[in-house]
């Protein structure tokens, strides 16, 4: 009986439909809390562990060119699994279920903020989450800085690119520029030094045969060819110009929607390291430049990006709905129709150079099992992206603390839930939502108890 057990785990699973694969799509699009490493893990235990629809080492490798990109990882690795296993549809159906559960959570979210937020007890959930936030940022720097810097050199990248951005204001992609050029020569001279990888662990084994194999044969449509390479950048590309040109002639270049599609399709192809590191070029160009938000709105889209499923760039889409809202891009009487627009535009364009990176570097990949390695200059980049979320948490903590400014008063309390808030999650290994929520909750509770004090 324990023979046929064991042979019978050993059998490869039956083959999937592309039905039995929306559904599990469709279910992780609502189920995927705890960031990156949350979403890839729970891919990991149900597509390797439980369904074995993929080989543990066909997963690593997959994730390890996600890594590489531009763009959040989970997102990109569930757009490349589908479209492993049913073609071009299968990543974007993958792909996009991924996003769409949490798009239109924000826009019921952020229509509430902007309709309500100064209703006593949104204002209290919002100030109790703000001091998370900020010890979510710094735990986002620690976790990234002890496992990208191991030497004085990328020390020193780190360093160097938080001056530059506090101190010197040099714009983000500038210095991605700076950090993957000394990436490159360092990697040339001192490669000892630039030689530090991503590696995720060795692969586990007892799962069973999976459906896709170690030495499962690439499938005839994930076959790199230059014609398919050509069509699908051709179709990337007219995909772009149609959306960027139909809003560029309905509205002009100079208009808010157009100009957020601009806006975000760069921002897309500069979200080396995650979320965090991108956020600092969003406020750059979204606070600082066109004033679509403004800097506590932020950090509270941020908070609504930490509760929501799918990835936490999603806060962007925060960040559209309230730039359409605040320029009422459809007029002052149909202020959630401009915020919704806004959020869309924002999520199609930030995402669709995703979508784009896996089907078009995909077929290549799936030809270099076993040599795919980090480059040097993305080492450096890695580096510099630990100096930009301290530069990030440095910016948030100022705003919460001292929210009229130094001169102001400082909110002690602010400061303690921050405090707790770090403890939490630095020495007790609470997850994210419950940290947040906890939070929201003791800023409600202060905001109805802190009058009868006063």
């Amino acid at each position: 009986m324990t023979a046929i057990a064991a042979s019978t785990a050993e059998a490869a699973p039956e083959p999937v439909s592309f039905g039995q694969a929306f559904v599990y799509w469709l279910k992780l699009g609502f189920i995927s809390f705890g960031g990156p490493a949350g979403q890839i893990a729970i891919m990991h235990e149900e597509l390797v562990e439980r369904r074995r629809w993929i080989s543990e080492k066909r997963f690593l490798h997959a994730l390890n060119y996600c890594m590489v990109l531009p763009g959040p990882e989970a997102q990109q690795l569930a757009t490349y699994i589908g479209w492993l296993m049913h073609r071009t549809w299968g990543g974007i159906v993958a792909g996009g279920l991924f996003v769409l559960p949490s798009l239109f959570l924000l826009i019921g979210l952020s229509w509430v903020y902007m309709a309500f937020g100064t209703v006593p007890v949104v204002a209290g959930l919002f100030y109790g989450i703000k001091p998370a936030v900020t010890a979510i940022v710094v735990s986002a720097a620690y976790r990234i800085g002890s496992r990208a810097l191991k030497n004085r050199w990328l020390w020193g990248i780190a360093i160097a690119s938080f001056v530059a951005i506090f101190a010197v204001g040099l714009p983000f992609p500038l210095i991605v520029l700076a950090a993957g050029v000394i990436g490159y020569f360092g990697g040339r001279y001192a490669p000892d030094k630039f030689a530090v990888g991503g590696g995720h662990g060795k692969a586990a084994k007892g799962f069973g045969a999976a459906l896709i194999d170690d030495d499962t044969p690439t499938p005839a449509h994930a076959l790199f060819t230059w014609k398919r390479f050509a069509q699908v950048l051709v179709v990337s590309l007219a995909l772009w110009l149609v959306g960027i040109g139909a809003l560029t002639l309905a509205y002009g270049w100079d208009a808010v929607l157009t100009q957020m599609a601009w806006f975000f399709t760069k921002a897309a192809l500069l979200t080396f390291g995650g979320a965090y590191a991108v956020l600092p070029y969003v406020y750059q160009g979204a606070v600082d430049h066109f004033h679509w938000l403004t800097g506590p709105q932020m950090i509270d889209g941020l908070a609504l990006g930490e509760t929501t499923p799918g990835p936490l760039i999603m806060v962007v889409s925060f960040v559209g709905f309230v730039g359409g809202w605040t320029k009422a891009v459809f007029g002052a009487d149909s202020l959630f129709l401009s915020g919704a627009a806004a959020a869309t535009v924002v999520t199609f364009f930030t995402f669709l150079p995703s979508f784009c990176f896996i089907l078009l570097g995909g077929p290549f990949i799936e030809s270099t099992h076993g040599k795919l390695k980090f480059t040097a200059p993305l080492t450096g980049i890695t580096a510099a992206v630990v100096g930009v979320i301290v530069n990030l948490a440095v910016f948030f903590a100022y705003h919460v603390l001292w929210p009229t400014g130094l001169s102001g008063h400082f909110e002690w309390l602010s400061a303690v839930i921050g405090l707790v808030a770090g403890i939490a999650l630095f020495r007790f290994k609470v997850g994210v939502i419950p940290v947040v929520l906890t939070s929201g909750l003791v800023g409600v509770a202060a905001t109805f108890i802190r009058p009868l004090f006063a």
